[in-house]
C-alpha cells in the first residue's frame, strides 16, 4: 500500500469534505503528473478515509501522530527538518 496522506482541517459551516478532497487530488494530480512529464497517470486512490474527531478526542494528541508521521516514515529526525511542515493548533470547541 502506498504511503497514506494524514490532514486535520477544520470545515467551516457549508463545507464539504469531499468536495475538498477532490479538489486537492484534482489540482495536486496534474501538478505531480506536469512535473512528472506523465499524461494522465492516477497520482492518487480514488477513495478515502475520513476520521471526524469527537469532543471526546485529545485533538493535540491526534495533531502530534500527524506531525510524527515524516519522523516514523524517516524523512527527517525531527518534525522542523521536515520541509512541508506547518501547522496551527488553534481549536474553537
Amino acid at each position: 500500500m502506498p504511503d497514506p496522506l494524514h490532514w486535520m482541517v477544520q470545515l467551516g459551516e457549508g463545507q464539504d469534505l469531499s468536495r475538498l478532497v477532490g479538489r486537492f487530488k484534482a489540482v495536486t494530480g496534474k501538478q505531480i503528473n506536469e512535473h512528472l512529464n506523465c499524461v494522465a497517470n492516477p497520482v492518487w486512490a480514488s477513495a478515502f478515509h475520513d476520521h471526524a474527531l469527537r469532543h471526546e478526542e485529545n485533538v493535540e494528541a491526534v495533531a502530534r501522530y500527524i506531525i510524527g508521521n515524516p519522523i516514523r516514515a524517516g524523512l527527517c529526525a525531527s518534525e522542523l527538518e521536515y520541509p512541508h511542515w506547518d501547522s496551527i493548533l488553534e481549536w474553537v470547541w
